[in-house]
C-alpha cells in the first residue's frame, strides 16, 4: 500500500492491516512487512484487535477480524451497485470469454484515484487479473482515464499498454439518471487477444453492458 495522507497513525494501521490480507502473520512479519519499529506494531495491532479490526488465530498470530465483516456488509448496503451489476459483468465475461471489472472513482481533487468493487476473471489461462478491491490510479488505463472525464465519441475508452506492458482494455461508463458518470465497465486482457484497438474488438459489448446497468 503506498498512499500517504498524512495522518500518521492511519497510515500505519492501514499497512497492518494490508500486511495480514493474504495471511496471518506474526508480530516479525508485521514488523518486516510494513516497516515499522516492533513497538509501534505491536501497539498498533494490539489496538486493532480491541477494535474488532484484527484478532488473534489459534497460533497467536494476527489475522482481519471479524469486525471487518460487518463493516463490509454495511458498505455493499449502502453501495447496490455491485450487486446490481453482478450479473452483468458476468455476463460480459462470458460473451467475450476475457476479464471484467467494475471501477468507481475514490477521493477527490489530486489524491482521486479507482476502486475495483467487482472482478471476473477471464477463463484463459493467460489472462490479465485485477484483484477486488484494488486501488489504481485515474491517469493511466482506460478505466481510470473515463472516470476523470475523458469520453468517446463511439462511448467507449480504450488503453493499449498504458499501465502494465502488453495489457490492453476498453471502458464504458455507467451513468445514473441525471447522466453523471458513476462507474466504469472494462474488459481487459492480453494485447494479442485484444488487440492494439480493443475498441473495435469489444467497445459494442462493454458498451451495451454499460448501458444495461445505467440509470
Amino acid at each position: 500500500m503506498d498512499i500517504v495522507t498524512g495522518v500518521g497513525v492511519i497510515d500505519k494501521a492501514m499497512l497492518i492491516l494490508h500486511a495480514v490480507a493474504d495471511s496471518p502473520a506474526n508480530l516479525n512479519d508485521l514488523q518486516s512487512a510494513t516497516g515499522l519499529p516492533r513497538a509501534t506494531a505491536h501497539r498498533l495491532a494490539s489496538a486493532l484487535v480491541e477494535h474488532g479490526m484484527l484478532r488473534r488465530d489459534a497460533d497467536g498470530q494476527f489475522a482481519l477480524g471479524h469486525g471487518l465483516v460487518a463493516l463490509g456488509q454495511a458498505a455493499a448496503e449502502h453501495f447496490p451497485l455491485a450487486d446490481l451489476a453482478r450479473p452483468v459483468l458476468e455476463d460480459l465475461r462470458d460473451q467475450t470469454g476475457e476479464s471484467v471489472q467494475l471501477f468507481v472513482r475514490e477521493g477527490a481533487g489530486d489524491g482521486a484515484q479507482r476502486r475495483c468493487v467487482l472482478s471476473f476473471e477471464s477463463t484463459h489461462g493467460l489472462r490479465w487479473i485485477v484483484p477486488q478491491g484494488a486501488l489504481l490510479p485515474l491517469d493511466v488505463g482506460s478505466a481510470g482515464r473515463l472516470l476523470s472525464g475523458e469520453s468517446h465519441r463511439d462511448g467507449w475508452v480504450q488503453s493499449v499498454g498504458e499501465r502494465e506492458a502488453g495489457v490492453a482494455s476498453v471502458s464504458a461508463p455507467v451513468t445514473s439518471g441525471d447522466g453523471s458518470v458513476i462507474a466504469a465497465i472494462s474488459v481487459s486482457g492480453p494485447i494479442e487477444r485484444l488487440s492494439r484497438q480493443p475498441g473495435k474488438r469489444f467497445g459494442e459489448e462493454v458498451v451495451a453492458a454499460a448501458e444495461r446497468l445505467s440509470g
